[in-house]
């Protein structure tokens, strides 16, 4: 039998942040399962680098400080990065047709629908197998023949499965890369982030694994069943704990990251790099809102990422998260192996926020 080992928390934080320490500690201790990292960067500095807790579901293993693991849909505004990298570049249309860089995409779209979760194209309407996930090309011609489930632009609906393979192929079309590629060496390189879509070997050995995934509450709704739960598998840990599944670019959700890595991607749009102002002002401004056609909530939608009074990011199924706080000028992401609700990531927030002097959220 296993020898299952307590780790503790890890990590620095500035003078002042103490109380995040322990209140990281204790969600470590309440988590049943794999362990979680917090980073924060606020007004040009780290203030707090945290991780702690199992990478191993069997408890053998430890979360190491560049341990990485898969946040679900937080992957979603890495990849719709690389498209505003081409738009920024000038060879990628935001209001053409989608036809004009992939002929066969069947919805009437555009790339600003695309990024904004207005296109439709959500669910597919023919039963498709896990190993689907593995074939980017099989993938991409199912999506291009899918009707949308509403006429683009009149509505939204996070693609949950999709968003990264549209947005994708949208990109490997314009440039020739895959959306793994591009990210690596036109965003995560140049950014210094520790961010992957379709991991190496050697990023495998780094990864931590999911555990707790029948913990994750179900939403009700006919189109949610059908827009995240065919191809099958994306919470079956023997899926996603597989070394096929962390192959392949999945980029919906399947990226895979550090907490800083994450955190860092929100701290440079904050310092005004990676894209230029004009496309980040446009890019985090509202181009949609109201309730989602899938998820059945109100939210609001900037061009990949999710928009709400206190700046952008993105939530991750089972309580990542990854944002930028434009008003108070700290960015921060929350990523745990132990799925469940978003309620630690909250705690943690409002935490961080009171040391900063700053209301709850």
């Amino acid at each position: 039998m296993n020898t299952v080992t307590r780790f503790d928390a890890q990590g620095v934080v500035e003078p002042g942040f103490e109380t995040v320490r322990e209140a990281f500690a204790r969600v470590l201790t309440e988590q049943r399962g794999t362990g979680a990292a917090l980073a924060v960067w606020h007004e040009g500095r780290w203030i707090v680098d945290l991780w702690g807790g199992a990478a191993s579901a069997d408890g053998t293993r430890a979360w190491q400080r560049d341990s990485i693991v898969q946040p679900y849909s937080v992957s979603k505004p890495f990849a719709a990065m690389c498209a505003l990298v081409l738009v920024d570049r000038g060879v990628l249309d935001l209001d053409a047709p989608v036809q004009r860089y992939w002929p066969e995409f069947r919805a009437p779209a555009t790339p600003r629908h695309v990024l904004s979760h207005q296109a439709g194209v959500v669910a597919l309407d023919a039963a498709a197998p896990t190993s689907v996930f593995y074939d980017w090309h099989a993938l991409c011609a199912l999506l291009a023949d899918q009707r949308s489930e509403w006429p683009p632009g009149t509505a939204h609906g996070e693609s949950a499965l999709f968003y990264g393979h549209l947005v994708g192929e949208i990109v490997r079309r314009v440039d020739g890369r895959s959306l793994g590629g591009f990210l690596r060496d036109e965003v995560c390189a140049p950014a210094g982030l520790d961010f992957a879509v379709g991991l190496t070997a050697d990023d495998q050995a780094r990864a931590v694994e999911l555990t707790c995934l029948d913990d994750i509450e179900p939403h009700a709704g006919e189109l949610y069943r059908r827009a995240t739960a065919n191809p099958p598998g994306t919470r079956d840990p023997a899926v996603v704990n597989g070394a096929a599944w962390r192959t392949a670019e999945v980029p919906a959700i399947n990226g895979h990251g550090t907490a800083r890595g994450i955190a860092g991607l929100y701290a440079a749009l904050l310092r005004g790099e990676l894209l230029s102002p004009q496309l980040l002002r446009e890019a985090v401004s509202v181009q949609c809102s109201g309730v989602d056609r899938v998820f059945g909530h109100e939210n609001a939608w900037g061009l990949g990422f999710g928009i709400d009074p206190e700046g952008f990011g993105m939530g991750g199924l089972g309580g990542s998260f990854g944002a930028a706080c434009s008003a108070a000028g700290y960015a921060i992401a929350f990523v745990t192996g132990t799925m469940g609700t978003h309620a630690r990531g909250e705690l943690l927030e409002n935490t961080v926020r009171a040391c900063i002097g700053l209301a709850p959220i």
